[in-house]
């Protein structure tokens, strides 16, 4: 899907206002099924409380993520603008769908929509035929395009999950940019049979979910990791622009005791010149 490329070798990347450093945050809202489908896949880990053994429908883990859709998503947009940065949404359809006053509160803040899967108990893998993951991903770009009035340019895949052909598929539905990709510093060029698609790689180790949940990364800790790669990455866009897009979820993320540590941590990162 792409050439191998060493950083140090390409043409000087240059960002708007010639900023070293471009900040991507990309908030994931998304729905948790009761049920989902018995031919549907699923993240081992989806479910908080699986290793209870409790019985789907499993409301225990699927009221928490929807603390996300209640609450936390309007913390996380308001921390997010208080420093300049306006997110990029990835909804899935099912969200797209039935939370029509969260899609015209983001659309309000300026926040552009990426398209993210049916919901969240669906993921796309290589189980899947062409014939079963072309119309998934139709499905997706429809709903989007339906609530919001635009068709999505971005897609980021529910739990990063792409099969072999998942690129090709992106880039003949007319989708610009995937973010499933965790192998750069700089978005690069994807190789397509037909349409244009670029990776904005993402910083997987930063994903909340990852860190917070995954590795029990204390929020301090976590907090410290973001400051620590902006700076780093800063210093190592002397040369040549890079990019830091993080990955956040509003029920992880949006909890009160959380928020406050992002909002420190993105006053600290952003408090200079060079950042975009």
């Amino acid at each position: 899907h792409y050439a191998w490329s060493p950083i140090v070798e390409r043409p000087r990347l240059q960002w708007p206002e010639d900023a070293r450093l471009a900040l991507c945050a990309i908030v994931a809202l998304e729905h948790i099924e009761w049920e989902p489908p018995a031919a549907s896949v699923q993240a081992p880990n989806l479910y908080a409380h699986l290793a209870l053994k409790r019985p789907i429908p499993e409301f225990w883990s699927v009221s928490h993520r929807e603390y996300g859709h209640r609450v936390g998503i309007l913390r996380l947009i308001e921390v997010l603008e208080k420093h300049g940065l306006r997110a990029t949404v990835a909804m899935d359809a099912m969200t797209a769908r039935n939370y029509p006053y969260l899609v015209h509160y983001l659309a309000d803040h300026g926040c552009e929509f990426a398209a993210h899967g049916i919901s969240a108990s669906r993921m796309i893998t290589s189980r899947m035929s062409e014939d079963e993951e072309r119309p998934y991903i139709d499905e997706t770009i429809a709903a989007l395009r339906q609530a919001t009035g635009h068709a999505p340019a971005g897609w980021s895949g529910v739990e990063y999950g792409e099969s072999a052909r998942t690129p090709q598929l992106l880039a003949q539905a007319g989708i610009r940019y995937v973010c499933d990709w965790a192998n750069d510093e700089q978005p690069y060029r994807m190789t397509t049979a037909a349409g244009e698609l670029y990776a904005l790689p993402v910083m997987v180790e930063l994903d909340d979910v990852f860190a917070l949940r995954d590795r029990s990364f204390g929020v301090d800790d976590y907090c410290q990791q973001l400051e620590d790669a902006f700076d780093t990455m800063y210093r190592d866009a002397a040369i040549s622009g890079r990019v830091l897009a993080i990955n956040l979820h509003p029920w992880l993320m949006g909890q009160p005791f959380r928020a406050e540590f992002l909002d420190a941590a993105l006053g600290r990162m952003l408090r200079g010149a060079g950042g975009w």
